[in-house]
C-alpha cells in the first residue's frame, strides 16, 4: 500500500491525445508532494489543464501543511 494519495479532482491528460497523464499526490505520512507525468517525460497542457494542475498543487500544499503541523505537535 502506498503512502501517497492522489488528488481525486485532477483529471488532466496531454491535449494531443497520446494518453499522457498528470498526477499530484500527497504522502500521508510526511506531507511530501509528488508531481508525476505518467507514461512519458513531458506533457503538453491547455491553459485550462495547467490551471487544474496548479489548483491540485495548491490543495496538496494545504494538505501537506496540515500533515506536517500535526506531526510537529506530536
Amino acid at each position: 500500500m502506498s503512502a501517497y494519495a492522489s488528488d481525486p479532482e485532477l483529471n488532466v491528460y496531454d491535449f494531443t491525445g497520446n494518453g499522457t497523464e498528470v498526477d499530484v499526490a500527497t504522502n500521508l505520512l510526511n506531507g511530501d508532494i509528488r508531481l508525476s507525468i505518467l507514461w512519458t517525460q513531458e506533457i503538453l497542457l491547455s491553459a485550462d489543464a495547467a490551471e487544474q494542475v496548479a489548483d491540485a498543487l495548491r490543495r496538496a500544499a494545504a494538505q501537506s501543511r496540515s500533515i506536517t503541523a500535526a506531526t510537529s505537535t506530536d
